[in-house]
């Protein structure tokens, strides 16, 4: 199904910025940042990569796939916990190397592998003048033992 190709990125900075055709600019592993937001209100929800697979499945299917770096495989997002992402709108930067998903997600509207609705849960500080996190959101959707496994 992912049989689809890109074009390679023109080299005309006007053609990049202001074409009509989607040529990602993929970096030296293949890959291109993914952000994706909540369609409905637009919290972040996790940044990952895509390399050409993963936006062709995407694309194709309307579900939210992308490249795990660490498992060096397609990921269809929400494919183990139920929490698919079904995207609504795909946006691209100016010189096509960053993909911004707008998506609805199905399950618990969970997002992230903790249980948590975002991978941004935390919030970096300083504390008696160190660097710290502090949790900023610590409500789980679901238990991630019961989904993954303990």
């Amino acid at each position: 199904m992912s049989s689809m190709t890109f074009d390679a990125p023109s080299s005309d900075k006007s053609l990049l910025e202001e074409g009509l055709t989607f040529t990602p600019k993929f970096d030296a592993h293949g890959l291109v940042t993914a952000v994706v937001t909540d369609a409905r209100d637009g919290e972040l929800l996790m940044v990952a990569h895509m390399n050409a697979e993963a936006i062709a499945l995407t694309l194709q299917t309307g579900i939210g796939h992308y490249y795990s770096r660490s498992r060096a495989k397609i990921w269809k997002k929400g494919e183990s916990s139920g929490n698919l992402q079904s995207v609504k709108e795909i946006r691209v930067d100016c010189d096509q190397d960053a993909i911004w998903l707008k998506v609805e997600v199905a399950g618990h509207d969970a997002t992230c592998h903790t249980g948590r609705r975002s991978c941004f849960y935390r919030s970096a500080t300083l504390e008696d003048g160190r660097p710290a996190l502090v949790i900023a959101d610590d409500h789980r959707h679901f238990d991630p033992s019961d989904i993954y496994g303990g």
